[in-house]
């Protein structure tokens, strides 16, 4: 029987739920999956610069680990360009380490449910919902 996974930790989730080709409207489009980790992975390798090591520990898990997750962040986002597919930003094994909520109006990342201040669009419209962003496992 195989071990359980780990949970990888995630500082904060992207502060977008997706990418989409230009010029190409939406219901035309198919979807890809890109998980929280492999955006992290990406954040942390291509953006942040870090090595491979030490993005490894901020994700709490190994560098064998870390190279699969970047690994499959490459091709699902190689695959999106190439084919001209949408990526969308969801689910996976992980821990934000606290509660994080997206408005349903705006969709602005909130940090917690006190830390909420609704956004000019979201008080004129009385729509200050909040969705928690609960990783599928």
């Amino acid at each position: 029987m195989p071990r359980p996974k780990q949970f990888r930790k995630i500082v904060s989730p992207p502060i977008m739920t997706g990418f989409k080709p230009f010029g190409i409207p939406r219901t035309h489009l198919e979807e890809l999956l890109l998980h929280y980790d492999e955006y992290e992975a990406v954040r942390l390798l291509d953006y942040e610069g870090l090595m491979q090591e030490q993005a490894a520990e901020r994700m709490n898990v190994s560098r064998p680990t870390l190279t699969r997750i970047y690994e499959s962040a490459r091709k699902t986002i190689a695959k999106a360009f190439v084919e001209g597919k949408m990526i969308v930003i969801e689910g996976g094994n992980v821990d934000f380490g606290r509660q994080w909520y997206r408005c349903k109006k705006c969709f602005k990342l909130v940090d917690g449910v006190e830390n909420h201040k609704p956004c000019k669009n979201c008080v004129s419209f009385g729509s200050d919902e909040l969705t928690p962003l609960t990783p599928n496992p």
